[in-house]
């Protein structure tokens, strides 16, 4: 090899590990910029309203952090990208370093934490299923051997992939892109029920024409901590993000955040959750935690 090539190589080498080794902190700092992923379909917490805007409970909650990182860098000005992900992109971009953080409906598990971390828990939720009323679905037992849906790259999808292998259920499992994918297979009638995070089946219920028509099931199955996902191993960034989270937790800005969008109308039908703060969720927002442990929110 011709010593210019060596010399070429050596420098690329050094430059990816100069990358690889740079905090998110210094990243930022260095090129005014943190890059945002947000979903575009998960009401109410972060999704596309009529201008095409991400908005949501969890962008909200990334503004105050973008304000915060800001301020522990010294910069006048920070611009914020906005990636769109989806349940199957978010994990790889933030581990890859596209994406700083994760402002979404992610559930912290401990499978996850091998690849991403995650800020104190903002929102509990459960895996439940949405059906037409007409189906006469009322159990898990109903199910066997019919067609479901669920999101490809969500903890409910492996979930029910598991139960219906362990029990032997026989359902068939339809992967779709989105949440509402999901729906309109079940709309469609190409499955019977479509299983996700319950406060999801609420929204999505909530904005169909005729919500009347749907049902979500009493039985609960998973309990999911949601929360803002970050890198792993950069134990300065997520300092700085989890301590703004939790600062908004102790000063009240989170409680009202989640008024704002649990308990108000909210756009772009104006639409009304009506769904107040869960006593796990108080207690969570009472003592911050990142804990993936479902025991820890029961």
């Amino acid at each position: 090899m011709k010593i210019w090539k060596i010399l070429l190589l050596a420098t690329t080498i050094a430059a990816m590990g100069t990358a690889y080794g740079q905090g998110r902190l210094e990243k930022i700092k260095s090129t005014g910029e943190i890059t945002i992923g947000h979903r575009d379909a998960s009401i109410p917490f972060s999704y596309l309203d009529d201008q095409q805007t991400p908005v949501g409970y969890s962008m909200d909650i990334c503004a105050k952090v973008v304000d915060d990182v800001k301020q522990k860098l010294g910069l006048d000005t920070l611009n914020v990208k906005l990636v769109p992900v989806t349940s199957s992109t978010r994990i790889p971009l933030v581990a890859n370093g596209t994406v700083d953080l994760v402002c979404g409906s992610a559930t912290n598990t401990v499978e996850r934490q091998k690849q991403v971390s995650f800020a104190p828990t903002t929102f509990v939720t459960a895996t439940r299923y949405a059906a037409k009323k007409s189906s006469n679905i009322n159990s898990l037992d109903d199910l066997n051997g019919k067609t479901v849906v669920s999101t490809a790259g969500t903890s409910n999808i492996r979930w029910l992939t598991a139960v219906n292998e362990s029990e032997g259920r026989k359902m068939r499992i339809i992967p779709t892109k989105d949440h509402p994918a999901a729906m309109l297979t079940v709309a469609n009638g190409r499955a019977v029920a479509f299983f996700m995070d319950d406060i999801l089946l609420a929204s999505l219920v909530a904005t169909e024409r005729q919500p009347d028509e749907w049902m979500i099931s009493q039985d609960t199955y998973t309990v999911e901590p949601y929360a803002i996902m970050e890198p792993k191993n950069d134990p300065e960034f997520k300092k700085v993000v989890d301590d703004s989270i939790a600062a908004m937790m102790k000063d009240g800005t989170l409680a009202t955040l989640y008024k704002k969008w649990f308990e108000m109308p909210i756009p772009p039908k104006n639409v009304n959750l009506n769904l107040p703060m869960s006593e796990a969720l108080a207690r969570a927002v009472a003592n911050p935690t990142d804990s993936p442990d479902p025991a820890d929110y029961q």
